[in-house]
């Protein structure tokens, strides 16, 4: 049955085939930096289970090092030169972007696939993790159509890869460490905390002010650990769980989907939020590292209030 480990050993494939191209990289004068970082990555995804907490706690201190020795560098080859990517672009204009679309088609349309259809009988994939697992197969579906299509270098995948996580650097890992930050928080009884902070200063039956006070405390905990993940085991268990749905009866589904969306709406407005804020600030070479976050702002308000309104209307009604 294929489940979420054969994603680990294709995401460990990945960054291992960069840590090979890295060290083979003459015009990057950190290239071993970069090689130790991604190999180290790939080496999480291919033997966590095995490292055990504190392997693991050690490998993740190794990552940090290297990232905050300022070991990460960015090399200067490219697998097609400017002209040839201007001449191609030129033919298949705005087709290009038809193999990334081919990622949430599969993944959309094998999902609806899985569920109605006796696919989900024959035991090939497990079905708490089809979503992700087509996710992946998407990707694989889209190199192969690229390779048909475009016919790149048999190497154009890694190198491309590559140079892409080499401008971005570190952030790239950013939201896992976010996400396990979550988790961390939510162990240390941070949510306990808050919810006991919440249910002392609001009044009682006020529904409206309690999703107020989660849905802004998504937002706030989001700009501060910089993922909606992060934030969303801290407030869940702060408010979402013991106010919004057991004491005043609302709507699972809605109050956890809505309220990251909540969440997401301070995504929008932290540079915490590196990989998505930051980095395509430095990628197009803006004048201001903020300018991507100060555009987004006035769509993060009215969106947030419009997810408030959702979560009150539709999850106690």
């Amino acid at each position: 049955m294929i489940d979420l480990h054969w994603l680990y050993v294709l995401a460990g494939a990945v960054f291992a085939a960069f840590a090979i191209s890295s060290v083979r990289d003459r015009t990057n004068p950190k290239r071993l930096g970069n090689a130790a970082f991604w190999g180290l990555l790939a080496a999480s995804f291919w033997f966590g289970d095995f490292f055990g907490d504190l392997g693991n706690g050690v490998l993740v201190l190794a990552l940090v090092a290297i990232a905050g020795a300022h070991l990460l560098g960015k090399g200067k080859g490219a697998s097609t030169s400017p002209e040839e990517r201007e001449e191609s672009s030129q033919r298949y204009g705005n087709r290009l972007f038809l193999p990334a679309l081919i990622i949430p088609l599969t993944a959309f349309v094998g999902t609806l696939a899985f569920n109605y259809t006796p696919l989900k009988g024959l035991g090939l994939i497990d079905p708490k993790s089809v979503t992700l697992v087509l996710l992946g197969l998407g990707v694989i579906i889209a190199l192969a159509v690229c390779y048909v299509w475009l016919r790149p270098p048999a190497t154009a995948p890694i190198e491309e890869g590559r140079r892409l996580m080499e401008s971005i650097g570190w952030a790239a890992v950013l939201p896992q460490m976010l996400a396990a930050l979550g988790a961390i928080f939510a162990v240390a009884g941070v949510g306990t905390t808050v919810g006991a902070i919440a249910g002392a200063i609001l009044p009682s039956g006020n529904t409206f002010l309690a999703v107020l006070l989660y849905a802004g405390g998504m937002a706030v905990f989001t700009m501060i650990m910089g993922n909606a993940f992060a934030a969303f085991p801290v407030m869940i268990a702060a408010i979402g769980v013991p106010i919004l749905i057991h004491q005043d009866g609302g709507n699972p589904a809605v109050i956890g989907a809505v309220g990251m969306l909540a969440g997401f709406c301070g995504t929008l407005c932290t540079p915490m939020a590196a990989n998505f804020n930051i980095v395509p600030a430095a990628l197009l070479e803006l004048r201001n590292q903020y300018a991507v976050i100060r555009a987004q702002v006035p769509t993060a308000l009215p969106l947030f209030a419009v997810n408030v309104l959702i979560i009150y209307f539709a999850a106690f009604r």
